[in-house]
């Protein structure tokens, strides 16, 4: 089986990483049953790159519906040790405008336990430890790469993520302002979290598409899914750009502690 160095989720509108002829395609098996659809492995400035794609290649998954233990454990299995996960967002903050990039650095979660979030449910259990849950290597050379691919990039924001798949009331919207949110997004919790048990070192390029349910002083309309997929489409040829710029950027060795971050089973 092929190996790969870093693996790359990819969010809505964002379904390839590399043109199919430059790629072989892997069907990877797992404890935790199938990957959202089939692994691509290509190379990168002389990194191997495995990709997939968060929703299925034909957007055929919802947020609560995605394999998100059989994607990491996938990846990882290939020997992925660094994790870039592109997404759609929306914003909160005036500040914080459509076509945006927001390289995460927490996240509140906001789902209701609908997801497989742990791979301790037993008989193994650990208990994670994430104050800071998103690599900060990873982060700085995030916000620097979309930068230089000709993004506006915000280096740091919370990121609350909600069940979905409907968007937000006028209230909820309001309530995550106050809880400090900074955008909202479908998918990063439990994804980030079960990277981090896995010792793997995860950060998100968070793509803004909205303003969620408007902003008061903006007088802007509430989202739709047609917003998200139109502001996506304009900005995914960028992202990718970003996404490649951070593969070929990054060091061949990790100084962060992700890796000393992979709990231990209490029992075993």
């Amino acid at each position: 089986m092929s190996q790969a160095e870093i693996g790359v989720i990819g969010g809505s509108g964002f379904y390839h990483l590399l043109d199919e002829e430059a790629t072989e395609r892997m069907h990877v098996s797992t404890p935790y049953g199938d990957p959202s659809d089939v692994l691509t492995v290509g190379a990168v400035a002389g990194r191997t790159v495995a990709f997939v794609p968060r929703h299925g290649a034909g957007h055929t998954l919802p947020p609560h519906r995605i394999n998100y233990r059989a994607n990491l454990w996938a990846l990882e299995s290939l020997g992925v040790r660094r994790v870039v996960a592109p997404c759609a967002s929306g914003s909160l903050r005036a500040e914080l405008a459509p076509g945006d990039v927001v390289v995460c650095d927490q996240f509140i979660d906001a789902t209701r336990g609908r997801r497989d979030d742990t791979f301790f449910d037993g008989p193994a259990v650990a208990h994670l430890s994430a104050p800071r849950p998103y690599c900060a290597e990873l982060r700085a050379a995030a916000a620097a790469a979309a930068r230089e691919a000709g993004l506006t990039a915000h280096d740091g924001g919370t990121v609350v993520v909600v069940e979905g798949p409907r968007f937000s009331t006028v209230a909820e919207s309001h309530r995550y302002r106050q809880m400090g949110g900074d955008l909202l997004n479908m998918t990063q919790y439990p994804e980030v979290v079960l990277a981090r048990e896995l010792g793997l070192c995860y950060t998100a390029l968070a793509l803004v598409t909205d303003y969620d349910t408007g902003l008061d002083e903006s007088g802007l309309a509430a989202v739709t899914q047609e917003d998200v997929l139109r502001v996506f489409a304009a900005k995914v040829s960028l992202l990718r750009e970003a996404v490649l710029r951070l593969v070929a950027a990054l060091p061949d060795h990790r100084v962060c502690d992700c890796a000393a971050g992979r709990p231990e089973p209490i029992n075993h």
